[in-house]
C-alpha cells in the first residue's frame, strides 16, 4: 500500500494537473494506488469495486499477471519502434485482429487510441471514396480530439462548434424516449429511424457521403441500441449508396457486450472500417486501431494512405495487445461476459420491484445501464439531459462512493460494466450497493 494518504493524493493532483470535463473547482477524484481484478484500492486502503471498468477498457480486470510479464519482457527488448519499421509484435497482434474481427476486414492501421483511431478512420473513408461527408447519429460519443468530437453526437461538442464542416447528424434508435416509438413496437420504431437515416441521406447527397459512422453497441450515450430490423436496414442503405460503413467498436469490443464485438450481434451487418481501443489492452498500454477490408486496403497499395502518428504501432502496445487477446481466448471471457451479462441484468431487472424510481434496464453482456425516473408512467428522468447532477443523482452517486462502487453516474443513468472476470458473488455484491443507492432516489418519485 502506498504510504501516501488519499487526501494528499488528491491535493498533489489538484496542484500540479487539470482534470477533464470538469472545471478544477469541482473536481473531486479517488484516489488508486493498487488494484486487482475488479477491485482497487484508494490511498486510505478503502476498497472499490471497479463497476465501470475505470471507463469501460479494463475489461481482464487489474493486475493480469500474463500482461504485467508480456509488458516486461518487451520493454526488455525493444520499447519503441517508429511506424516505419517492422516488428514482431505489429505483425502478430494484426494477425489476431484479422483473425476475430468480422469477415472481410483485414489490415490494421494502428493508433494510440480511440479518438485518433476514429479521426483516421474518417480520413481513410474520405481518401477511399473521394467524398467529403461523415453521418453519426446524435446521441453519441466517438472521442475528443477536434474531429471525433464533432462526430459524437454528445453535447460535449457544443464546445468545439463549429467544427469540421462536414459531419452530419441523425437521430437514431432509443425506444424508450424517441416519439417516433410511442404507440409502436420496438421494430416498428427502429424501421421508421432507419426511413429517416435514407431520408436524410437524400437531403444532403448520397453521392457526397463517404461513410455512416455507428457504434457497433451504443456506450457512454446511454447504451441506446436498435434492433436487428434497424441494422439490416443500415446494411441495406449502405449497400444501395455505396457508402461505407464505420463501426466503432472502442467502447463495445473485446467482449464487453458477450460477444467479441458489438456489431457481432447482427451477422447480418458487414462492416467497412472498425475502430478498436480500450479493450484492445484492457488499458494497460494506449493503444487503438482501425481495421480495414482488404479491398479498401487494397486502394492504399498505389495511392498514399495521408495518416501518420509518431506513436502509431507501438510496439510496447502491441505486445500488450497479443497478451490481453491470449487471456480473452485461455480464459473464455468471451462467454464469461455473456454468462455473467444474464446474471448481472436479472439483478438490475429484481431491482425493479423494490424501487420506484428504476425506469429502464438495458444493454448485453456486462455492458448495462439503469434509467433512473421521477415517474415510470411518464417516464420524467431524475437529471436533465445535458445538465449537472441533480439532487437525487448526486445523492445515488455518493452513496455508491460511500459503499463502495466507482462507476459511471450521467445525467439519470447509472452504468453497469464491470471487468469480464467478475464472479457471481462479486455481480451480488455490487448490487447489493446499488439497492442502497437507488433507496436514495426513490424519496423524489411521483
Amino acid at each position: 500500500m502506498s504510504k501516501t494518504s488519499h487526501s494528499d493524493l488528491v491535493k498533489a493532483n489538484k496542484a500540479h494537473t487539470l482534470a477533464s470535463w470538469t472545471s478544477q473547482r469541482d473536481w473531486n477524484p479517488n484516489s488508486m494506488v493498487r488494484g486487482e481484478g475488479v477491485y482497487f484500492w484508494d490511498g486510505d486502503g478503502k476498497r472499490y469495486i471497479d463497476w465501470s471498468s475505470q471507463l469501460f477498457n479494463v475489461n481482464v480486470g487489474h493486475g493480469h499477471p500474463h500482461l504485467i510479464k508480456t509488458i516486461q519482457e518487451q520493454a526488455g527488448q525493444v520499447c519503441y519502434a517508429y511506424p516505419g519499421i517492422a516488428t514482431d509484435a505489429r505483425a502478430r497482434l494484426a494477425k489476431m485482429l484479422r483473425d476475430i474481427t468480422p469477415e472481410g476486414l483485414g489490415k490494421s492501421f494502428f493508433t494510440l487510441g480511440g479518438a485518433d483511431a476514429v479521426e483516421n478512420a474518417m480520413k481513410i473513408a474520405r481518401l477511399y471514396t473521394g467524398r467529403q461527408k461523415i453521418l453519426t447519429r446524435y446521441r453519441s460519443y466517438h472521442g475528443a480530439t477536434f474531429g471525433a468530437m464533432v462526430a459524437g453526437g454528445d453535447p460535449r461538442r457544443l464546445a468545439n462548434e463549429p467544427g469540421v464542416p462536414w459531419v452530419v447528424h441523425f437521430h437514431g434508435p432509443y425506444a424508450y424516449r424517441n416519439p417516433v416509438y410511442r404507440e409502436r413496437s420496438e421494430e416498428q420504431g427502429d424501421e421508421i429511424i432507419a426511413d429517416l437515416l435514407e431520408e436524410t441521406i437524400h437531403y444532403e447527397g448520397p453521392e457526397y457521403i463517404a461513410a455512416l459512422m455507428l457504434e457497433g453497441y451504443s456506450g457512454s450515450s446511454g447504451i441506446l441500441q436498435g434492433g436487428e430490423v434497424f441494422w439490416k436496414r443500415v446494411q441495406e442503405i449502405c449497400d444501395t449508396y455505396g457508402i461505407l460503413l464505420i463501426a466503432d467498436e472502442v467502447m463495445s469490443g473485446f467482449g464487453r457486450t458477450g460477444k467479441w464485438f458489438g456489431i457481432d450481434h447482427y451477422p447480418s451487418v458487414k462492416p467497412d472500417i472498425m475502430t478498436l481501443a480500450k479493450g484492445l489492452t484492457s488499458g494497460y498500454v494506449p493503444l487503438g486501431a482501425v481495421v480495414v477490408t482488404d479491398k479498401i486496403a487494397d486502394h492504399f497499395e498505389e495511392n498514399t494512405l495521408w495518416c501518420g502518428l509518431t506513436y502509431s504501432a507501438h510496439t510496447l502496445g502491441c505486445a500488450a495487445g497479443i497478451a490481453n487477446i491470449e487471456v480473452y481466448e485461455e480464459e473464455r471471457l468471451i462467454e464469461r461476459a455473456a454468462k455473467m451479462g444474464k446474471v448481472l441484468a436479472a439483478g438490475l431487472e429484481k431491482l425493479a420491484d423494490s424501487h420506484p424510481c428504476l425506469g429502464e434496464v438495458r444493454g448485453a453482456g456486462l455492458h448495462q445501464v439503469i434509467e433512473i425516473v421521477k415517474n415510470r408512467d411518464t417516464r420524467e428522468p431524475m437529471g436533465g439531459f445535458n445538465q449537472p447532477l441533480s439532487e437525487p443523482m448526486r445523492k445515488v452517486a455518493a452513496s455508491l462512493r460511500e459503499n463502495g462502487v466507482s462507476t459511471f453516474v450521467r445525467w439519470n443513468w447509472v452504468f453497469s460494466a464491470p471487468p469480464l472476470v467478475i464472479s457471481e458473488e462479486q455481480i451480488a455484491d455490487g448490487l447489493a450497493i446499488i439497492d442502497k443507492a437507488l433507496a436514495q432516489a426513490d424519496p423524489y418519485c411521483e
